[in-house]
């Protein structure tokens, strides 16, 4: 295990198991929960840019982001009552409803309240997905496969342009890019009812009968599941003999490691600006000079790199490490973002009042695909990853919930001040970014222990074994007590 700059071998359960077509097609279905998340961000920033959108609504954000911040914390309960599955399935019916009712939108209110029913969706399947994925895969390939949501994010987002692109010119366009959402929703709240809840979960609420059907599915046949399941009954048991209020227990001094990065990885990974881009690309690249269409069609370019990346990450993450693809794509994004602001210094002069030309433009969209590699590869799916691997069994849902508040939070924030960051700093905006990326960068390389291959139930030793978050975990005591 890697631990600022020195290298412990982590331990494993040996519960390992192999990739099997079960646990391949469980995956896939899950992960596709992503789409609703990535087509409502590709969505949302293409329709402020179409006219008749503009004359008969001024959208509301504030109340969507409210009600995903919401549903995040509360889906802390709920996924651990109901279950992982049963929460995805509930997150794609809210999101669909809410899509049908954007899609038919006569009034701002009816407006308002199908973008809070779609941050309830969006709350609660990124809260539940990402652990149900790290719950179910073999531990050797668990990062790869948690990769899969960011990979649906990034699907839902070339869909959402691509269409936004292709209706933008009509006066109904934006009807059917709201309405359309209803598709990735129904995908994956049907597709919920054929997989299996986690092992971990159906033990957690009692179900050990079905929890050693859903192992021998995963597994395979051929494997012996008892050990592991008598491993996930030991914690679970111990959980449940020291269960407090999750969220007076995680900020004991034992969890402080844990709950420093599931404040610290979701906030870093909206400092990079991916988000903001992602969501005001059409903006940005109309206001560099490539006009609607142009504007519409760079966003699509900058989704097919980010899926491209994305592949990347999948391939590596589980063969060089967390931290490695965290370091790599940091210095990619530092380059790229300082660039950036060195180009626009350049062409459109200190205060940018001069125009830039549409070679420059295409440079810029150039320098940002960059970026987009550098974060797909690295922050984009490992910010999920991480806070869904790293907590014990009895505190996991409250710590992506954790996580998934987070994020939210710092996304909505970064959505209201971007524009105004951007006009009144011009390239200094990019540079502001830049400055986020070195810190969080150097974060890592001092403070992430490496998690690649290592077992939930094991993860505590890793913090016992850092140079720095020793001081604060026990491993005589949490051995024996930590689930």
């Amino acid at each position: 295990m890697a631990g600022g700059g020195f290298t412990i071998d982590a331990p494993s359960n040996g519960f390992d198991g192999k990739i099997t077509l079960s646990v391949l097609i469980t995956c896939i279905v899950a992960a596709s929960s992503g789409l609703i998340f990535g087509y409502d961000v590709g969505i949302s920033g293409g329709v402020t840019t179409m006219v008749p959108f503009l004359k008969k609504f001024f959208p509301d954000i504030l109340k969507k982001a409210a009600a995903a911040l919401v549903s995040s914390l509360a889906a802390s309960k709920v996924t651990a009552t109901m279950g992982r599955r049963n929460t995805i399935m509930l997150g794609g019916a809210i999101f669909l409803v809410g899509a049908a009712i954007n899609g038919g939108s006569e009034n701002i209110a009816m407006l308002i309240f199908g973008r809070i029913l779609l941050g309830f969706g969006v709350g609660f399947t990124t809260q539940a997905t990402p652990l149900y994925l790290s719950e179910i895969a073999p531990p050797k390939w668990r990062g790869a496969f948690n990769t899969g949501f960011e990979f649906f994010i990034g699907i839902g987002v070339v869909a959402a342009n691509c269409i936004n692109y292709a209706t933008a010119k009509h006066t109904w366009g934006w009807r059917l890019s709201l309405g359309l959402a209803v598709v990735p929703a129904a995908v994956m709240t049907i597709g919920a009812f054929l997989i299996t809840d986690t092992p971990s979960s159906l033990v957690e609420r009692g179900h050990v009968d079905q929890a050693r059907k859903a192992l021998h599915k995963i597994r395979g046949s051929s494997i012996d599941i008892e050990p592991e399941l008598e491993e996930l009954i030991k914690w679970t048991q111990i959980a449940k003999s020291v269960q407090q209020e999750s969220f007076l227990t995680i900020s004991e001094r034992q969890y402080r490691p844990q709950l420093i990065m599931a404040f610290a990885i979701p906030f870093f990974q909206q400092l990079t600006g991916i988000n903001i881009v992602a969501f005001y690309t059409p903006n940005l690249f109309q206001s560099v000079g490539l006009g609607n269409n142009g504007a519409l069609l760079s966003a699509i370019i900058l989704g097919l790199v980010n899926l491209a990346s994305i592949l990347v990450s999948t391939i590596f993450v589980d063969r060089f490490g967390r931290r490695f693809l965290f370091i790599l794509g940091g210095i990619l994004m530092l380059i790229c973002l300082i660039a950036v602001s060195a180009l626009l210094a350049l062409v459109t002069g200190v205060h940018g009042t001069k125009d830039i030309s549409k070679d420059n433009a295409i440079l810029v969209l150039v320098l940002l695909c960059f970026y987009t590699a550098g974060f797909a590869s690295s922050w984009g799916p490992l910010a999920w990853l991480i806070p869904s691997e790293i907590f014990p069994l009895k505190i996991r849902t409250t710590g992506q919930s954790i996580a998934v508040g987070v994020q939210f939070i710092s996304l909505f924030v970064l959505s209201q001040t971007f524009l105004t960051m951007f006009c009144h700093f011009k390239f200094g905006a990019f540079l502001f970014y830049a400055c986020w990326v070195a810190v969080m960068t150097l974060f890592i390389l001092f403070f992430l222990p490496e998690t690649k291959g290592i077992a939930l139930e094991s993860m505590y030793i890793i913090w016992g074994k850092h140079w720095f978050w020793k001081q604060f975990v026990n491993l005589e005591v949490d051995k024996n007590n930590l689930p």
